[in-house]
């Protein structure tokens, strides 16, 4: 899919706010694409899960680990995007995130610089 620069950064804030729906009922509150050489990477500031945020005070550790196992099943949905809809290689998709501020960080790196799937870079 060659698309400009703009149009892929838009049309992954929408995959990603998808994949949170699916994933959360809950869309993402803002979302921020920049793409450097090989990496995209994706800031974002969610609206944490009641319940999660709940347990947050009393047992971090027991949420920590859903945190891990949810950002580990977002991570897989995002590759399969970046891939059979990009038609890009992903060689890696590292991401956090931090529950008392409700922003995370995604970074997707790629089997080569952007420029090359990406047009108009």
């Amino acid at each position: 899919m060659i698309l400009s620069p703009g149009q892929f950064k838009q049309e992954l804030i929408k995959d990603y706010n998808t994949v949170n729906l699916r994933m959360f009922d809950i869309g993402v509150k803002s979302q921020k694409v920049d793409i450097l050489g090989e990496k995209v990477i994706i800031f974002a500031t969610h609206k944490r899960i009641s319940s999660l945020k709940y347990l947050d005070e009393s047992n971090r550790l027991i949420t920590r680990i859903v945190d891990v196992t949810i950002i580990d099943s977002f991570k897989m949905e995002l590759k399969k995007i970046m891939e059979d809809k990009y038609g890009m290689k992903v060689l890696s998709i590292m991401k956090d995130y931090d529950p008392e501020i409700e922003c995370s960080v995604t970074i997707i790196i790629l089997d080569q610089d952007a420029r090359n799937y990406i047009s108009g870079l």
